[in-house]
């Protein structure tokens, strides 16, 4: 359920949010302007919701644990043209999704990924970075995608997106996005960008236990069929 009614913005910014009262003055003052933050709170405890509220975001509420879970109410409850995704942990600077917008709307690109970059110590504990190294691997394999990364900066088209019938609620979201997306035949780029060490303790990977379930999640996404209709996406009419 959505709490706030900002100015409309053809480009909304899902924010999944748990306990990040940290981290969420840093990330809401990097959106650009123009933009809606969308902040998306799974059950946080530490007021996020208000701190995020007072900071002029569009407060969603999903019940629901999981990462997906809370990507994809962020993502329903878009109505901007263009959605993007970030986390909230101020590992990633939200500003740097301006590129990914300008490719996604020349039409260079139907879905603009992050590929994360280390910047700090800590910022990309050896389990975690293995694990996605793994994942990016097995994606090529499944998909042929040349990636390196599977990382949460990404931007595409809302109606596209809600066409993919992501199903994914927990860690595989992410990755069952850009399978389906490479089914569909969409044009996926991938672009350096800065890794910080994050704020607050990690829900997924500050553990070896939170990296594998991780792995897991994903694992399950890249062993399913493609989908039977995969839909393609539907570029703008020049």
């Amino acid at each position: 359920m959505k709490d706030v009614t900002t100015t409309p913005s053809d480009i909304d910014v899902v924010l999944p949010c748990l306990n990040e009262a940290e981290a969420l003055p840093w990330v809401l003052a990097r959106i650009p302007a123009g933009w809606r933050a969308l902040v998306v709170d799974n059950g946080s405890t530490d007021g996020s919701a208000d701190i995020a509220r007072a900071l002029g975001a569009t407060v969603v509420h999903e019940p629901r644990r999981g990462f997906g879970a809370a990507c994809h109410a962020g993502l329903t409850a878009a109505t901007g043209d263009i959605v993007c995704f970030c986390d909230c942990d101020a590992s990633l600077d939200p500003s740097l999704l301006e590129a990914f917008v300008r490719e996604v709307r020349r039409d260079a690109a139907d879905l603009v990924l992050g590929r994360r970059r280390p910047r700090g110590r800590g910022a990309w504990p050896v389990h975690a970075l293995a694990g996605n190294l793994v994942l990016a691997r097995m994606l090529r394999r499944r998909t042929g995608l040349r990636l390196h990364d599977l990382g949460p900066l990404r931007a595409a088209r809302r109606e596209a997106l809600l066409g993919l019938g992501l199903t994914d609620r927990r860690s595989g979201y992410p990755l069952q996005m850009v399978v389906r997306a490479a089914d569909a035949g969409w044009r996926v780029t991938e672009h350096d960008v800065p890794y910080l060490p994050r704020a607050g303790a990690s829900k997924v990977t500050g553990t070896w236990r939170g990296t594998w379930q991780a792995v897991r999640d994903m694992g399950r996404v890249l062993s399913e069929p493609p989908a039977p209709h995969a839909p393609a996406v539907r570029r703008p009419v020049r």
